[in-house]
């Protein structure tokens, strides 16, 4: 079984459609193992995000990320990265495929509902970052 992460943004918690995204998730074949709503603090938002710093979307991104709660959950299945990246869709909503929630909900490149990790890799590091009580399961 394979883990990933799951961050529904400030703009998905804003316009209500974490149960919804919770419902993609779990018709995928997707278990979500555990989640929390939260308001992440700049240093976090900014650990998240560390592989951009430099980029000059770096610094909207974080500040975007901690203007409003967020709800983080950490989901499990079979290539769950691989499946969880398929039902999100592109970065751009407009690239984003019909039926992937990029597609479905997004407004641009930043607001587009929800972050999921890239990798295996990237799961686990952004895992420990917000649940550290998992990072040893």
């Amino acid at each position: 079984m394979e883990r990933s992460c799951l961050i529904v943004k400030p703009d998905g918690v804003r316009r209500g459609l974490v149960g919804e995204v919770r419902r993609r998730v779990e018709r995928a074949g997707l278990r979500i193992i555990s989640e929390k709503r939260m308001h992440l603090s700049r240093e976090m938002a900014e650990r998240l995000y560390e592989v951009h710093r430099g980029k000059d979307f770096f610094g909207p991104l974080v500040d975007f990320m901690v203007s409003g709660d967020v709800v983080v959950m950490v989901v499990e299945g079979e290539n769950a990265v691989g499946v969880l990246r398929r039902i999100v869709g592109c970065t751009d909503p407009a690239k984003a495929g019909r039926g992937t929630i990029r597609g479905d909900f997004g407004t641009s490149t930043r607001e587009n509902v929800v972050h999921a990790s890239d990798s295996p890799e990237s799961a686990g590091r952004e895992i420990s970052l917000l649940f550290p009580e998992l990072a040893q399961l």
